[in-house]
């Protein structure tokens, strides 16, 4: 019976339920050495005391059992702490990933907007690509049809330098009666009567023609080579204007 009790010592009403369980079984354990008692005082001395083994087995049994409450009441505050602070923490979450989604899909319209933007850019830089190839081939056109007006201008020039210039070392030398008969003499009336006289003054361009057309008196060949010497400067001012635009 002192058994019984002590085992109710150990383990008092109002424990967890695995502490209940583990009572019970030990009240039954109890039972059995009060029962096996009466037959264990015969052989006292000679055997070891049963209830003795049966008391420290409780102990253990006690301590082992007080062990897993500890345990049980951390990981039961543990349970409560979490029910405490996880909703927040869910929560948060949640707006968290809500918040998350929405940015997301700000992204996501944002990137589609970029993408319909690059399209129109792209359309119209293949456009102006277009557009410049057209305006160079326009270009390399005009700047051909120049080059060739102005080779052509240059060798015109060249050669109505290269007259004037014998014209007046001809007519330097007193040989004006012989230079009226050469191709030079022919070239320069050539260029008298053309538009590339355009630019002389008409009274020297028409005293030039009456030379040449054996009309002037030779009295006034001093006269004609300055007019020649004034067109020589006016041809070469041409040629070099038109040599550095071409350049």
């Amino acid at each position: 019976m002192s058994m019984w009790l002590f085992s109710i010592r150990l383990f008092p009403l109002g424990s967890t339920e695995s502490t209940l369980k583990l009572s019970m079984t030990i009240r039954i354990l109890c039972v059995i050495a009060f029962l096996l008692g009466g037959e264990s005082r015969e052989f006292e001395s000679n055997a070891a005391n049963p209830i003795r083994k049966v008391v420290t087995m409780l102990q253990a049994m006690q301590a082992k059992v007080q062990e897993e409450g500890k345990k049980e009441t951390v990981l039961y505050h543990k349970f409560m702490c979490y029910c405490k602070t996880g909703g927040a923490d869910l929560r948060k979450s949640i707006e968290a990933a809500q918040m998350g989604n929405a940015d997301l899909g700000n992204k996501i319209k944002a990137a589609k907007e970029q993408l319909v933007q690059t399209k129109q850019d792209l359309k119209q830089a293949q456009t102006d690509r277009l557009a410049a190839k057209e305006a160079i081939a326009e270009a390399a056109a005009v700047r051909e049809k120049e080059a060739a007006a102005f080779a052509k201008e240059k060798d015109e020039l060249d050669t109505n330098i290269a007259a004037m210039e014998k014209a007046i070392t001809a007519l330097q030398k007193g040989s004006a009666g012989g230079f009226l008969q050469t191709a030079s003499a022919q070239l320069l009336k050539h260029v008298l009567l053309s538009g590339a006289s355009d630019s002389f003054a008409e009274g020297d361009r028409q005293e030039l023609l009456s030379f040449l057309s054996n009309k002037e008196a030779s009295e006034s060949v001093g006269e004609i080579i300055g007019i020649l010497k004034q067109m020589l400067i006016e041809m070469k001012q041409r040629l070099k204007e038109g040599t550095d635009a071409e350049n």
